[in-house]
């Protein structure tokens, strides 16, 4: 069951809570001033009416009897009662717009009150939403730790920390378990290559057994690949323990030398512009991310192809982005690749190619750093992969 969209929801739905509260006591507000008003209109009319009426009698009747056996003045009575329920008119229409004025001045006021309150209030869920949004697997160690009363809020503030205090336990489990399995597979793993590297040497090893021994060579070398990349993946999904200012374009310029790419058997073409971007990490963490990037790119290239490597400082943060003419990518299987041990057209099985975790160490390592990795399938073949990392003032 997929969540609303903005667009689906309703006008009143669109609206933030704040902004939906502080209607909501506006409004209220207006209603209740408005019945106020209306009551306290009537209630004055029918004051007004019945002592004016008693009133006007009373002077009438309290003459003296001379003056009352004398035949009344009608035009007189009728005057001076018209008078008096057109003075009554005014006293209640200029009450009813003073306070009409009251009230709308008053309703202004309760609106701002009503945002501010809202705003106080809603204060500690925006604190429970921003550490949510920068919870990531490399920093779970991260609490809201809200103080105050043992209200609604501070309830759902304790669960959520307790929630990531599970989560962590579960992480941390789940990495200790990868490492120490890693660990122990590599040490089989390096007797068995031993072993397979003597065989060769030889003498009196025959064709049959050095091709057996040379094709085990290739298979431990896989799999120690695949351990080695384990490793790392487990390592960059922490929290990181170093954290210096290392210019990008640097560590790019380290891993094209590294990896040669046009001194290959199958050589690549390689354009690089490199221009200075400082970012904040760990300078290993990044050396290996640009060079998953750059080897992911030569790996999966056709014959004569080319590698666009670009550096560049972009919003304040280190962007690199990698470029190659491989062959055609579906859109619809770019997001898969950066899944453990994913590779092209869903293929899980083969090895020989690598063990399908280079792009999934650069989003752990990219995560690690607070940053975010995207790619893109080129109409004409091959992906363009960009990495963005924060950046960093110059001797931070």
């Amino acid at each position: 069951m997929t969540a609303p969209t903005t667009s689906t929801l309703r006008p009143w739905h669109r609206l933030g809570l704040r902004v939906r509260l502080t209607v909501l006591y506006g409004g209220l507000f207006f209603v209740a001033g408005s019945l106020l008003l209306w009551s306290t209109y009537l209630l004055t009319a029918r004051a007004l009416s019945q002592q004016f009426s008693v009133g006007f009698t009373k002077i009438v009747t309290n003459k003296p009897v001379s003056v009352i056996q004398t035949p009344p003045d009608d035009m007189l009575f009728q005057k001076t009662s018209a008078d008096v329920q057109q003075r009554a008119a005014t006293v209640l229409a200029d009450m009813l717009r003073s306070s009409a004025i009251i009230m709308v001045l008053l309703g202004v006021l309760a609106v701002v009150l009503g945002y501010l309150v809202a705003d106080r209030a809603l204060r500690p869920l925006d604190r429970v939403t921003e550490t949510a949004r920068r919870l990531s697997e490399s920093n779970l160690h991260e609490r809201i730790a809200l103080e105050g009363p043992p209200d609604e809020v501070k309830r759902l503030a304790d669960t959520f920390d307790a929630m990531l205090d599970r989560l962590h336990q579960v992480f941390e489990g789940q990495r200790r378990f990868i490492a120490n399995a890693s660990h122990e597979l590599r040490t089989p793993l390096a007797i068995n290559r031993t072993v397979l590297e003597v065989s060769l040497e030889e003498p009196a090893a025959s064709e049959d057994l050095k091709a057996l021994a040379r094709a085990l060579l290739g298979t431990n070398a896989r799999y120690e690949r695949l351990i080695e990349g384990l490793l790392l993946l487990a390592q960059s999904e922490q929290e990181l323990a170093v954290r210096k200012t290392v210019d990008v374009a640097q560590v790019a310029r380290t891993v094209l030398d590294q990896l040669d790419l046009a001194g290959r058997k199958r050589p690549l073409a390689v354009h690089a512009d490199l221009r200075p971007a400082l970012a904040a990490g760990d300078p290993l963490l990044m050396e290996r991310c640009l060079f998953n990037l750059v080897e992911n790119a030569a790996k999966y290239n056709v014959r004569g192809g080319e590698v666009r490597v670009r550096v560049r400082r972009e919003d304040g943060q280190a962007v690199v982005t990698v470029v190659n003419t491989g062959p055609a990518v579906p859109p619809y299987e770019v997001e898969d690749l950066f899944e453990p041990f994913r590779r092209l057209h869903g293929d899980r099985v083969r090895s020989a190619r690598g063990a399908g975790l280079g792009l999934s160490i650069v989003r752990a390592i990219c995560d690690a750093h607070g940053g975010a990795v995207t790619a893109e399938a080129r109409p004409e073949g091959g992906l363009s992969v960009t990495v963005r990392l924060p950046g960093a003032a110059p001797g931070v």
